[in-house]
């Protein structure tokens, strides 16, 4: 893996709060990797030093090669920055907010417009392009905030909880938009208390906690990571069911489905190998599926808190969303 971004050793206090106590990260090129952590954690802090708008007490962050500490400025020409807060300017249209960072990234008159229009076509905010930001909902604002980060055509662009409070379908466009920048090979440096959002986008997560960084790998490495794993073995009858529980060992057995629950870390060799214990029974076998803790698990057994608490209406768009993102 090339990296892109890399952290060592990074600390960071305010008073004597330790918020970043010596972490260690790394993020590979052209991959989303998603930084989670209870409220507090230092999630903010860090996108906030890696992008060079605080510096850090400690250790080393570089940015595409860069020290941001030593060099600063090359680090800015090369990122883009989504804070939590929208960085729009109520007072002008949406297209004269683009048009200011066009010409802040030094785009020519003619090129600064194709590449506003292009942007404002690309948000489905074209029809919105002459009102003022202050009309807009709170979806196009963030949806223009994005737009604006992308004004220079940035290669490593920081989403500090970039989706807080978006109604369902703009937080479905910000995913799209996110898997197709990263699948031009931009990389995203994300933020979020929103799990399902790390599952259905990342790479790579890192749980962050107490200034610490707790856990690291894939989602699917971290959901192995916890007790709660298992294989369901579903059977033709109850001879089957019968024979397989033997043969393994053991299991939590439910007649009334015919399954047989076998706890395992879900990997595909822990399955080969489960099956080849099973010898001639596995013909019995109708279906294999694996179980894993979800992200909530895995934040919950980390921390020892739940994540961010959701209202009904939250909980049900969670649920909606995860369907579209299989």
């Amino acid at each position: 893996m090339t990296s892109v971004i890399a952290a060592s050793g990074l600390r960071k206090s305010f008073g004597r709060k330790a918020v970043l106590d010596g972490i260690d990260l790394e993020v590979g090129a052209g991959t989303t990797f998603s930084l989670l952590g209870p409220n507090g954690a230092g999630k903010t802090t860090t996108v906030q030093i890696m992008s060079t708008l605080v510096r850090a007490d400690g250790g080393e962050v570089r940015v595409a090669g860069h020290d941001v500490a030593r060099d600063p400025a090359a680090v800015r020409g090369l990122i883009g920055v989504t804070g939590q807060f929208s960085a729009v300017d109520s007072l002008l249209t949406g297209e004269e907010n683009l048009l200011l960072m066009t010409a802040l990234h030094h785009l020519g008159r003619a090129e600064g417009r194709r590449r506003a229009a292009e942007l404002l076509e690309k948000f489905d905010l074209a029809g919105a392009a002459k009102k003022t930001a202050a009309t807009y909902s709170g979806g196009m604002r963030r949806r223009l905030d994005l737009a604006m980060t992308l004004a220079g055509d940035p290669r490593i662009i920081f989403l500090d909880e970039p989706t807080t409070g978006l109604d369902p379908r703009s937080r479905r466009m910000m995913w799209q938009t996110v898997r197709e920048l990263v699948a031009g090979g931009v990389t995203i440096f994300l933020t979020t208390q929103q799990l399902d959002e790390a599952d259905a986008l990342a790479d790579r997560i890192a749980v962050l906690d107490h200034g610490k960084v707790v856990a690291a790998g894939s989602p699917e490495e971290l959901k192995r990571s916890i007790p709660g794993a298992h294989v369901r073995l579903r059977f033709a009858g109850l001879t089957g069911l019968d024979v397989a529980e033997r043969a393994l060992g053991g299991g939590f057995r439910h007649e009334d489905t015919l399954t047989l629950e076998v706890p395992s870390d879900g990997g595909a060799t822990a399955v080969r190998e489960l099956l080849n214990r099973l010898g001639d029974t596995a013909d019995e076998v109708e279906q294999v599926s694996v179980h894993t803790p979800d992200l909530d698990d895995v934040f919950f057994a980390l921390t020892g808190r739940p994540s961010a608490p959701t209202t009904t209406a939250d909980a049900a768009q969670t649920t909606t969303e995860k369907e579209n993102a299989r």
